[in-house]
């Protein structure tokens, strides 16, 4: 079993795959159903509706639904991103079991308690027919994956196959009107659309599961009497073919596997069974120790099974679906289905060539694993993990190819790992003395040599040359000379890729890629939270690799990137130029052109190839905030200003072409301070407001009486009032007041502004009515001032010529000949420095250029009267190139401190290093902390321990000089150590220590500061070995649960007046994790507050669990032994508690209150403290960092576990 994902619930009694989506549903016995998504471990949403046990869920083929049942209705919802529940379907009268939609009508089918099956449209939400026949619950009923029936298992130990055809017949082409007698025949004794075609008997008990198999005329059952079942039908009748026997208790749920000819079934025995249909045997069983396995779902379309059992559900494989190939230049074998294959890349030629003889055996995944070639002798070596690990050695003939039916005698030998080392020569490895077998193409031992280390995977790693894989650690051994040359310590070890020159390797682990040289010098390294399927090298030495969804890049310098996102996992063969070739599962031959437009962008500025960065940001669409924040960082902003342009931008507004992204465009202008483009934008838009504002804020009056213009032909009113408010026009102003019957306005507006004539003719228009105006009163007029000048683009900043200018140089005198010598004495348009261009604006340079005259080479410029001088004639002395010859300061190198960021993901190296946001960010993700005060001095702390000050002389300023962890003399200056640390793991030892004596002194308040202190320290602690990054977790939690014990007692010592909350306390006091003296010290305390209180029943439980720890001091036994003997006179208690200790709890690191076996509850992510649902979302009262049910990822405390 190959557990791709698995989840920690209550119990699952339903699961279902979506067809297309990573998607899984999980129907949970607490009433909870879960959408997953399984290839990124992410729960995506939780449908809590349900009143109780939900037992059946089921996806639609096609449509974005699924459906549940619900006691005894079926609920039918959507997985959209609001899940709503569209209907509830009514009939059942008991407790359904299981649902499923058919393939192709809009139907579903469900099972009942109430011995019935029902048939229902989802669509019309009616029930379409009822199935009676069952006289006990029908555990389960589905459809035919083709044909028109429906296997339904029940508890009266039969199995019952439906034919539904004529319901099928009268739904696609239903009577013209139902007899009301034929609906009340269906009413009183069940449906005529489908009747039963067999009954199959057999089981001596209550049969729990009926499946189709996908293809074959074939139905499998489990029943409680512990048995499985293989039934054969044809169109007459039915037959037991088989019993499978090998299940130790009731057999739960069993199905067909959806690629391969075998039974998966499980039991409530704790297993899962994996039978062969053909032979009738098992093959493989997995156990769990403490589940009970429930139920299976096998996806339709994918090799994936889930099992749900007591704790929640797995997501498996039975075999690996990884294709085995060896790349040879610009050829490849891979194996598939038992033959072996030959490819050449460059024809794309793909020809089988021998089939492969696979020792027989009964197991799953014992196909081959890794595939060596020897070229030069035209071998290969195919390994299998058959008896304990063996391999077969294949010479091919040439004429072999092609023809692929002639069989080879293979050589054959134990070793789980073989490769090639030489032309002629092989090695093996003998995993029980630790020794490498070098063999001949005879199958010969010719050498054995010891290897270095505990070794259980070897590599190709050079001629001569193997690369051995221990537990955490890989290192490279020389067979000729018998000695390391190389080592390095990694995650466990997958797959290995070495590049064209043998230079450089990539070891990939499950979730980590690590850069080495070829003597495993490391260089890089990088995580992925997905899983890392393959990868390749490309011919510029960049690394190509996929993961389950993307193929990305990795760059020397550590950057990487997504080129492309997958639907499926594919596995890299080969990278030529911007062709990926690839296998996929089904061991096929494909290639994919990519994008290597950013990669290789970001490999020329890291190699300094500028013609090749200038090259491409002319060519290419390289935009984006992403790109442009890229090369900020790098320290090159001269390249980004060229993503920034916004001409460009101009040119795909007109593409596009619409209003919102001239919107968009007018916003950015504006905000540069191009206002050609701006007024482009609004006009394009036909935004005249913004336009005739833009032109009041430039002062530009022509155009904005042309705006009055337009407003006027358009009929705006409010246009042209704005309009003439804005030209300071008082006459436009009362016009346009005028003629829109406003009066009063206009005449007011006349006689303020002095426009007497205006105003008489108004004044006589209205007669007596005229409006007053207020005396004595002042008027000022609404006049905007006239502009000076006409404001225009802003000014550009003038910048220096850079090092992407100078890149340019040399493309210009790459191609130099005569004409390009002269351009030296010129200012030639390609080598113009932005430096002169101090009176150029923010428009078009090309237009200034262009006004501009270059003086002819005899053409006179005036105003300097220049005499010919009489000199000698030149000699032919050596010209000096003016731009060669200037000084270009040296690129600074890269500081310890980045070197630290850049090669580590532990907080505490970030937090070294200065860089508090970046540490902060990992902890986030890490541990979901939320609260940074706590860490603040720690911080300062980490920062200020892992450097030192140095004076070099009195003026200068202080050097600081980064502290590195395990320097010596004979280190090399080109390799840095980690940072020095303040914080370690003895110090957390002896503060634990230190927590411990307090508490047992009874000085709780500073115990509870020393245990503070570890939670807070423990984020910031680098460990070295996986030993001691589980001790710190193991640590986590011994801290916490005192942390939580203290602050409880705390709390009851606060509350004098509540004798019965003090009570509780002290209670849930004794059930936190403590060591034993303190524990017998929580004991005692519990015993004597519920003696005092009268809590006698109470107080004898804690005074049992007092006398079983076998106290040694007479002043703990005593005092119990005389509360066990008073309490036993008189079993009662005066007052009732919120405690139950026959029943299993944990506390809430919140309330303080008990949260049983069962319950729901919510967890920090940092110190695992439980919580109540209610407390989602708020701080952690414990640890005081993390918000409780924060997504985390886990602490990351040592450089070996990533």
């Amino acid at each position: 079993m190959l557990t791709k994902f698995e989840t920690k619930s209550n119990r699952i009694k339903g699961l279902s795959f979506h067809s297309k989506r990573p998607w899984i549903l999980a129907s949970l016995h607490s009433g909870v159903i879960q959408l997953w998504d399984y290839r990124m471990g992410t729960l995506i949403d939780r449908f809590d509706e349900h009143d109780g046990p939900v037992r059946g869920v089921h996806f639609h083929k096609s449509q974005p639904l699924f459906v549940s049942e619900m006691t005894t209705r079926l609920k039918f919802g959507t997985t959209n991103c609001t899940g709503v529940c569209l209907h509830f379907l009514l009939g059942h009268l008991d407790y359904i079991r299981t649902v499923q939609f058919h393939h192709e009508y809009p139907w579903i089918v469900s099972a009942s308690d109430d011995q019935t099956i029902c048939i229902w449209n989802w669509q019309s939400r009616t029930c379409i027919s009822v199935l009676t026949g069952h006289n006990h619950y029908v555990m389960c009923a589905s459809f035919h994956p083709k044909e028109d029936l429906v296997a339904s298992a029940s508890l009266d130990q039969t199995v019952r196959v439906w034919d539904i055809g004529v319901l099928k017949k009268k739904t696609v082409s239903p009577a013209d009107g139902t007899p009301r007698l034929s609906q009340m025949n269906t009413d009183l004794f069940g449906s005529i659309d489908a009747v039963v075609k067999y009954v199959l008997e057999g089981h001596d008990r209550g049969v729990n599961w009926a499946s189709f198999h996908p293809t074959l005329p074939l139905i499998v059952s489990g029943a409680d009497d512990r048995q499985v079942k293989l039934w054969r039908i044809n169109d007459t009748k039915a037959w037991e073919v088989d019993t499978l026997r090998g299940h130790m208790n009731n057999v739960s749920c069993v199905l067909f596997h959806a690629k391969h000819d075998i039974i998966v079934s499980n039991s409530e025995g704790k297993s899962i069974r994996v039978w062969d249909v053909m032979k009738r045997t098992g093959i493989q069983t997995f156990r769990r120790e403490h589940d009970r396995f429930w139920i299976l779902a096998a996806h339709p379309e994918v090799n994936l099974l889930a099992a749900g059992h007591d704790s929640g559900m797995i997501v498996f494989k039975l075999e690996r679906e990884r294709p085995v190939f060896s790349v040879s230049g610009d050829t490849m074998f891979y194996a598939k289905d038992r033959f072996l294959r030959f490819f050449e890349f460059s024809t794309q030629r793909d020809v089988q060539v021998i089939p492969i003889r696979q020792p027989g055996s009964t197991s799953l995944n014992q196909g081959p694993r890794p595939l060596s070639y020897s070229p030069t002798e035209n071998a290969v070596l195919v390994c299998s993990d058959v008896d304990g690990g063996s391999y077969e050695l294949y010479v091919i003939p040439k004429d072999c190819f092609g023809r692929g039916d002639a069989a080879q005698e293979a050589k054959r030998g134990p070793g789980g790992s073989a490769v090639f080392i030489a032309r002629n020569r092989f090695a093996v490895i003998d995993k029980s003395s630790n020794q490498v077998l070098v063999q001949n193409l005879k199958n010969e031992i010719v050498k054995k040599s010891a290897l270095p280390i505990a070794t259980d995977a070897i590599f190709y790693a050079g001629t001569g040359n193997l690369l051995c894989r221990a537990e955490d650690r890989v290192l490279i051994f020389d067979l000729q000379q018998r000695m390391v040359l190389g080592d390095l310590q990694i995650p466990f070890l997958k797959y290995v890729v070495w590049s064209n020159d043998m230079e450089r390797v990539a070891l990939l682990s499950k979730h980590t890629i690590v850069i080495a040289s070829k003597s495993l010098v490391h260089q890089g390294t990088l995580h992925e939270t997905i899983r890392v399927k393959s990868g390749a090298w490309d011919e510029n030495g960049v690394f190509i690799y996929t993961t389950l969804n993307h193929i990305k890049y990795f760059l020397p310098n550590g950057d990487s990137g997504i080129i492309r996102t997958l639907d499926v996992p594919v596995y890299i063969t080969k990278v030529f130029g911007n062709k990926i070739f690839y296998l996929d599962r089904d061991g096929k031959s494909n290639a994919i052109v990519i994008d290597a437009t950013e990669y290789m962008f970001k490999l020329s500025l890291m190699r300094k190839r500028y013609d090749h960065v200038m090259n491409m940001i002319r060519s290419s669409q390289l935009v984006g905030q992403a790109m442009i924040a890229y090369l900020q960082q790098k320290r090159f902003p001269e390249v980004a200003l060229y993503f920034g342009n916004i001409q460009t931008a101009v040119a795909s507004a007109k593409e596009i072409d619409e209003k919102d992204h001239w919107y968009r465009l007018g916003v950015e202008a504006l905000r540069q301070g191009n206002v050609g483009i701006v007024e482009y934008a609004y006009q394009r838009t036909k935004n005249f407001e913004r336009l005739s504002f833009l032109y009041l804020i430039t002062g530009n009056m022509d155009k904005l009486s042309k705006m009055l213009k337009i407003a006027e032909v358009k009929n705006d009113v409010m246009g042209q009032f704005h309009n003439a408010l804005y030209l300071g026009d008082a006459r436009e102003h009362v016009k346009t007041l005028e003629n829109a019957g406003h009066l009063h306005l206009a005449y007011i507006t006349a006689s303020v502004h002095g426009l007497h004539d205006a105003a008489g003719r108004l004044a006589a228009e209205f007669g007596d009515d005229a409006p007053s105006l207020p005396e004595g009163k002042i008027s000022s007029l609404l006049m905007p001032p006239t502009p000076i000048l006409c404001g225009g683009d802003w000014p550009l900043l003038n910048v220096s010529r850079g090092i992407f200018q100078s890149g340019m140089d040399s493309v210009v005198s790459g191609a130099a000949d005569e004409k390009e010598e002269e351009a030296d004495e010129v200012d030639w348009g390609e080598d113009l420095d932005l430096a002169d261009a101090r009176n150029i604006e923010n428009g078009d340079i090309a237009a200034v250029l262009e006004d501009e005259k270059v003086p002819e080479e005899n053409e006179e410029v005036g105003g300097w009267d220049l005499e010919d001088l009489e000199l000698p004639p030149e000699e032919n002395t050596p010209r000096t190139n003016a731009r060669t010859s200037a000084f270009v300061a040296p690129t600074p190198g890269m500081s310890v401190s980045q070197i630290w960021i850049q090669r580590s993901s532990l907080a505490a190296e970030h937090g070294a290093a200065g860089n508090f946001d970046t540490a902060m960010r990992l902890l986030i993700r890490q541990l979901g902390i939320k609260n940074v005060a706590p860490l603040r001095p720690m911080f300062l702390n980490l920062h200020a321990g892992s450097h030192t000050y140095l004076h070099a002389v009195s003026s200068a300023l202080v050097i600081s000089m980064a502290v590195e962890r395990g320097w010596n003399e004979s280190a090399s200056p080109n390799i840095r150590g980690p940072p020095a640390f303040v914080f370690n793991f003895s110090q957390l030892e002896e503060k634990l220590k230190a927590g411990y004596r307090t508490t047992t002194a009874g000085k709780l308040s500073e115990a509870l500061c020393l245990f503070l202190s570890i939670l807070h320290t423990i984020p910031l602690t680098v460990v070295e070995s996986r030993r001691e990054a589980d001790e710190v977790k193991e640590l986590i939690i011994i801290v916490k649960e005192y942390v939580l014990g203290l602050k409880m007692e705390l709390k009851r010592s606060e509350m004098r007046d509540d004798p019965v909350r003090q009570q509780e306390l002290a209670a849930y006091f004794t059930h936190c994790n403590l060591q034993m003296p303190q524990l017998r010290l929580a004991l005692l305390n519990a015993m004597t507050v519920s003696y005092k209180a009268k809590n006698l029943i109470t107080a004898a439980s804690f005074a049992r669990r007092l006398l079983e720890t076998n106290p040694t001091n007479e002043t703990q036994a005593k005092p119990a032994r005389q509360t066990l003997q008073a309490a036993e006179r008189n079993m009662t208690d005066a007052a009732q508690l919120n405690y139950d200790f026959r029943n299993p709890f944990v506390v809430c690191g919140a309330m303080y209150v008990p949260i049983y076996r069962g319950q729901k509850d919510v967890t920090c992510p940092y110190c695992s403290s439980h919580f109540i649902p209610n407390v989602v979302g708020q701080l952690c009262n414990v640890c005081e960092l993390s918000i409780v049910g924060a997504d985390a990822s886990g602490l990351l405390c040592s450089p070996q576990i990533r």
